[in-house]
């Protein structure tokens, strides 16, 4: 745990004594910002107070400093950000300076004051707050990456003892670009530097091993002062900010949308359960040239794939095997020490595996609903291990053509009642989200075992009604699950911790549906 500074401190020696993550602190009133932080201080000593988010932020300091003398392990930063940067403080920026004086006689050994009203300020005020204070200097651009030497050559012009300068990503290159400004300046001064949004999560995980002091994590999901914070729990539990090294490899989900992904949390579980030192995130990439640029620039060492890039990353990797060359999509990317992208498919895998601990595949009559991209693999998948396949497709022409290259069958849905499956897979997005839908009619499911590959509802239309005709039934978690251990394995060359994986997924799953039944403030 870091040892708490004293004000008296001198802020050169403040850089050696930090966690990695603050705790960014907000609330109404001071005793909601109080309550939080005295729950949360033992697992997280270093907190800020965002006082501009309270009505008088000089009638809280009292408080804050009641709570800072009985908890004299934590670090904290005072922080009164003015309505025209960024802040909810609308009072003068003398106003401004006697709160983060203030707030630094009541027990914060860092303030955060920025740039511009620095730049309005008289030196003699900031020369006289930072010899009280630890000074941190921080600029913040709510709408792009850029100019980031410029800002920090800017800001050197006032002596302070951290540099913070916050971006906006709009794209994953974004991140890219400040990882190069904190590893190119960093080791001359004590850098805080991250991106904003969604698209700049990469940042708020990685910039402490580029050359950022610390970085910020939210109370929570719902709680968070900065666009595309991290909840400071996940920081540590999924992400494991604390263990992130400069040999800590780096591997993503890549997909355009990809906020809801659980990847992170099942992939994640693995590099923990097996010991590797490594960190999976999730890369929202709105295209596929920003994807390959943050790819070679980062580097990534392994990606998920998933829609909508499945088919055109082909294009772009330097080789694949010939499974995902007959299938025609790729979901696993593996970036070799020569710097080459290397291309693989694990949805065969995934739907394979479940159903041979059930039964055997060779000369198994298995019918697939759908001819998409997960329905390919399906079917090439199986075909290759002997089962007899049949295709039953909304577009029967598309049914037709899959059905010609994998050498596999097409059925009519009229003719379903004549015959009876040992495994029925739907691999359409049919009963997603929690609906009633189902693909098929009660009386047309005929089957040994139905296996869905819709994970989310865990427990669909179609399991439901299989469940009470007395039929064996697969959920689509376990094929998330196995395409992901597979992947996992061709990462690592390590065994998969697929038990583990599935009970930290289910968990997630259960989580979220609990979530959502819960009414909305």
């Amino acid at each position: 745990m870091a040892l708490a500074l004293s004000s008296t401190v001198a802020p050169r020696f403040l850089p050696m004594r930090l966690p990695k993550v603050c705790l960014a602190l907000s609330g109404d009133t001071a005793e909601d910002m109080l309550s939080t932080a005295e729950s949360m201080a033992r697992d997280n000593p270093f907190l800020e107070f965002r006082l501009d988010y309270l009505k008088h932020p000089l009638a809280a300091l009292p408080k804050i400093h009641r709570f800072l003398e009985a908890h004299p392990y934590v670090t904290a930063i005072g922080t009164c950000r003015r309505v025209d940067n960024g802040g909810k403080f609308k009072g003068s920026l003398a106003s401004q300076l006697e709160v983060l004086t203030k707030a630094n006689a009541a027990g914060c050994q860092l303030v955060d004051l920025e740039l511009e009203s620095a730049l309005k300020s008289k030196a003699e005020a900031i020369a006289r707050l930072r010899s009280r204070a630890g000074l941190i200097l921080s600029f913040h651009d709510f709408r792009a990456t850029r100019n980031l030497d410029e800002t920090l050559d800017k800001m050197l012009k006032v002596p302070a003892d951290f540099y913070k300068v916050v971006s906006t990503a709009t794209t994953l290159s974004d991140n890219v670009a400040m990882m190069k400004f904190l590893q190119s300046r960093g080791d001359k001064h004590a850098l805080i530097g991250l991106c904003m949004g969604e698209q700049g999560l990469i940042s708020r995980v990685l910039s402490v091993r580029a050359g950022s002091a610390f970085t910020f994590g939210a109370v929570s999901a719902d709680l968070k002062t900065a666009p595309g914070q991290i909840s400071t729990r996940d920081l540590r539990s999924i992400y494991r900010i604390d263990q992130v090294d400069a040999v800590t490899r780096i591997y993503g989900v890549v997909g355009d949308p990809i906020e809801h992904s659980l990847s992170p949390i099942i992939m994640n579980t693995a590099l923990r359960r097996e010991n590797v030192n490594g960190v999976y995130l999730a890369l929202h990439a709105k295209t596929l040239k920003d994807l390959i640029h943050c790819v070679r620039g980062i580097p990534l060492h392994g990606l998920s794939i998933t829609m909508p890039y499945k088919q055109a990353i082909l294009s772009h990797l330097d080789n694949t095997d010939a499974h995902t060359t007959k299938i025609g999509a790729c979901n696993t990317v593996v970036r070799g020490q020569d710097g080459k992208l290397y291309g693989f498919n694990t949805d065969a895998a995934g739907v394979v595996r479940p159903i041979e601990q059930r039964l055997s595949i060779e000369g198994a009559k298995v019918l697939v609903l759908g001819a998409g991209g997960a329905a390919r693999a399906a079917v090439f998948g199986l075909q290759e291990r002997g089962a007899e396949v049949w295709i039953l497709n909304r577009t029967s022409a598309k049914a037709q053509k899959l059905a010609r290259q994998a050498k596999a069958r097409t059925i009519k849905r009229a003719d379903l009642r004549k015959i009876a499956f040992d495994v029925i897979i739907n691999a359409t997005p049919v009963g997603m989200g929690n609906t009633r839908d189902c693909p098929l009619k009660d009386e047309e499911i005929q089957a040994r075992v139905v296996f869905d590959m819709v994970y989310d509802p865990v427990e669909t239309h179609l399991l439901q009604v299989a469940r009470a005709k007395g039929i064996a039934v697969i959920p689509g978690v376990e094929m998330f699950v196995q395409q992901a251990a597979r992947q996992f394995e061709i990462w690592t060359g390590k065994p998969a911790p697929a038990d583990d994986m599935l009970r930290a997924v289910t968990i997630a799953l259960q989580d979220r549906a609990t979530a959502q039944k819960q009414p909305k403030a």
